[in-house]
């Protein structure tokens, strides 16, 4: 076991845990953390994201984000590959250094943030405005 997630992705009809994808991923040495979602759109499609907190200097540029590709790709599945791949300031936690998952997905399908999540409960309540402004 690697870790454990309440967020199960499911891509395609496989069940992806996201502990799968998070050690390959920050593995890299360019990568300082990762977070993967799974988000059910309106429209019945399915976006899987994966946000990248990169090392200091590094650019997300088509080469790390196909090494990031390949890397899944060989070492988990075809299914382990993203949608897209982000560059994000940060990952927000709760203070006991759990990723917000299912906050942030629920974030991106457009629920508000005040209900989602109670922001003097995280490490770096800032976060959650990126991530808002995005979704």
């Amino acid at each position: 076991m690697h870790g454990r997630s309440d967020a199960t992705l499911n891509r395609h009809g496989v069940r992806i845990g996201t502990a799968d994808i998070y050690q390959v991923v920050e593995d890299l040495p360019e990568i300082v953390e990762a977070l993967a979602l799974g988000v059910e759109k309106p429209d019945g499609e399915y976006w899987m994201p994966l946000f990248v907190v990169l090392a200091d200097g590094v650019v997300l540029d088509e080469a790390l984000r196909e090494r990031i590709r390949t890397e899944l790709r060989t070492r988990v599945s075809p299914r382990h590959v993203p949608d897209d791949i982000i560059a994000a300031p940060g990952i927000p936690h709760t203070r006991t250094g759990k990723k917000l998952e299912v906050p942030i997905k629920r974030i991106l399908q457009g629920v508000d943030a005040a209900a989602t999540v109670e922001r003097t409960a995280l490490d770096v309540p800032e976060l959650i405005d990126w991530y808002r402004e995005l979704g």
